[in-house]
């Protein structure tokens, strides 16, 4: 009886919180306990971050304007953050998981996430961003389900596969960040992994025997919605599936016009939906292909991630040589136009019942133009760093918005440049000063001489424009105004630009970053600083209750292990008086 009390109670409460909360939005609960495995995912035993015990980690579900709570538990010997790549925390950048928004989680401590996925659908990934670490894993899928009103823009699949695809080393995180830090590049990938796991033996000079590959049972006539994560380090990727045609249908939560595809370019942290249809006869099992784009591919052929898709009538393994890539070696603009071509589906709704295309972003005027560039890494006080605008960044001792919130002076500057000046490279703590309500351009300029990939936190942008060369003015004369695909992620090419234009409706301390690693180790970050000047609560949360403070405010810390809803929920002393009150009620009556 005391058992069935305490359960009751414990039920009761958490019906509570939700209700109380976040009223008619349901919550969902995951627990993610991150540690390190061995692993062999390329033949050579090796230590792998695993979460829950998984290579790659389990999969998070949840259903637009859920609220979403996530425990995470650090079993590693360093600190740790998890960021949610795509999640736009809508009021709420304390929960983005990167060290300009959030202090770490230390070795044996854990701390709960709590955000709500607000107005979003589709499909992305969690990894973890301090120290290389993502090098070594510790990503998994996320998938953001439409709500039952929202009827999705093509037929219901007959399965949803998730596909994990990058390049990997056989050395671990930090070996690989102890090369960085001496100066040294971190040469070719020694594989490419899909869903962990290394190349099917396609190959007997190129591929060892007794690598464990992935498998994909299908049934034949049957159609499966394959969302494709690029995780890896810095390497872009060709997918293909032999003898397939891949239909795009999403992208990083939005909804595309539907194409078909032979096989389809997909860079470091980029996501990507398509429906594929198992419409061959099965005479063999098929090979599902991974391989690097962008380099000397006759030297880079052991760069390759090889799995097989399975038909249940299947008569044979998958044998021969491998669909072709691209053949581009000449035409450089094929990616390039491909890339291009993605448009967004204009009738389709995406997590609100009006349509995709109702937002006329074309006709806004723009209100600030951000050139940010990139160069080859330099040496910066004897030490090789990365920069955008000639700025390596580091991040501050004390969040930045944190540090505003409890009036820590000192700890970033508001003066990122507009665009590239003239001076010498400096490492510094610089922020864009943006403007709440503004509608922004922003140019990637990639002058470097690799694939660059562009991620910003808290916000979707339109991909408007691309191409190689110096952007100038008159670049906007090709931009398109009226079905440019919105991303999380944009590919640059080396050489070349890529514009996006971006509301600023989401207040907050934004991460601006490239997603190659190890440029982004070496310093090619920034941030964005939106803030409300009326702010009165409705445009940004507070600071959550269970907050990690360090730095300039490490006084302030408590122990990181206390994340129950009370410690969330701190900040709330009327919701935290009618908790309490409930639960001694309860305890009175089954005592």
């Amino acid at each position: 009886m005391a058992l069935f009390g305490v359960s009751l109670v414990s039920l009761v409460l958490i019906a509570l919180f939700q209700s109380l909360c976040f009223g008619a939005d349901p919550s969902v609960f995951y627990d993610l306990r991150v540690s390190y495995i061995t692993a062999s995912p390329l033949g050579v035993p090796q230590q792998v971050i695993a979460v829950n015990g998984k290579f790659p980690g389990p999969l998070i579900t949840t259903t637009t304007n859920d609220n979403v709570f996530v425990t995470v538990w650090n079993d590693l010997d360093e600190n740790l953050l998890m960021t949610w790549s795509g999640i736009q925390m809508r009021r709420n950048s304390w929960q983005d998981g990167v060290l300009g928004t959030n202090c770490p989680i230390h070795p044996k401590k854990n701390w709960t996430y709590s955000f709500q996925v607000k107005d979003q659908i589709g499909s992305f990934f969690y990894f973890p961003t301090l120290n290389f670490q993502r090098a070594s894993g510790g990503f998994g899928p996320i998938i953001i389900n439409n709500r039952v009103i929202i009827s999705i823009p093509f037929p219901q699949p007959d399965g949803d596969i998730t596909i994990t695809i990058g390049d990997w080393y056989t050395q671990n995180h930090t070996a690989l960040r102890s090369t960085l830090d001496a100066g040294t590049g971190l040469g070719m990938p020694d594989g490419v992994l899909i869903n962990g796991k290394g190349p099917y033996r396609y190959n007997t000079t190129l591929v060892p025997d007794g690598i464990a590959y992935e498998t994909i049972q299908v049934d034949p006539g049957k159609t499966y919605r394959l969302r494709v994560h690029n995780v890896g380090i810095s390497t872009s990727l060709n997918f293909r599936i032999q003898n397939h045609l891949l239909l795009l249908a999403e992208t990083e939560g939005l909804y595309t016009m539907q194409q078909n595809y032979s096989s389809f370019d997909i860079h470091v942290g980029q996501s990507y939906s398509f429906l594929v249809t198992m419409d061959q006869n099965a005479s063999s099992d098929y090979y599902i292909v991974a391989s690097a784009r962008f380099v000397n591919e006759s030297l880079w052929q052991r760069v390759t991630g090889v799995a097989v898709l399975r038909y249940s009538n299947s008569k044979g393994p998958a044998t021969g040589p491998l669909p072709d890539p691209p053949n581009d070696f000449y035409d450089k603009t094929w990616s390039l136009n491909q890339a291009l071509g993605v448009r967004q589906n204009g009738s389709a709704s995406g997590a609100r019942p009006n349509p995709q295309g109702s937002f006329h972003y074309g006709s806004i005027n723009v209100t600030h133009t951000y050139v940010i560039e990139t160069v080859p890494p330099v040496i910066i006080n004897g030490t090789l760093r990365t920069t955008l605008n000639g700025i390596s960044f580091v991040n501050p001792d004390t969040p930045i918005r944190l540090a505003d919130k409890h009036g820590v002076k000192g700890s970033y500057k508001l003066d990122f440049p507009d665009m590239p000046l003239n001076r010498t490279p400096r490492i510094d703590r610089s922020v864009i000063n943006a403007t709440y309500k503004g509608f922004i351009e922003v140019i990637f300029q990639n002058n470097d001489t690799t694939m660059q990939s562009f991620h910003i936190d808290g916000y979707s942008f339109f991909v408007v424009g691309m191409s190689f060369g110096e952007w100038t003015e008159a670049s906007r004369n090709s931009y398109n105004k009226w079905d440019a695909i919105s991303h999380s992620t944009t590919q640059v090419f080396p050489g070349g630009w890529t514009a996006v234009l971006i509301s600023l409706d989401n207040v907050g301390v934004w991460n601006i970053r490239t997603e190659n690693l190890d440029r982004w180790y070496l310093g090619q970050e920034t941030y964005m600083k939106i803030v409300n000047p009326e702010e009165n609560g409705e445009t940004e949360m507070a600071e959550p209750g269970n907050v990690l403070f360090c730095g300039a405010l490490q006084y302030l810390s408590k122990d990181q292990n206390n994340n129950s809803a009370i410690s969330i929920l701190r900040g709330d002393s009327k919701l935290l008086f009618t908790l309490l009150v409930v639960f001694f009620a309860l305890i009175d009556i089954f005592s």
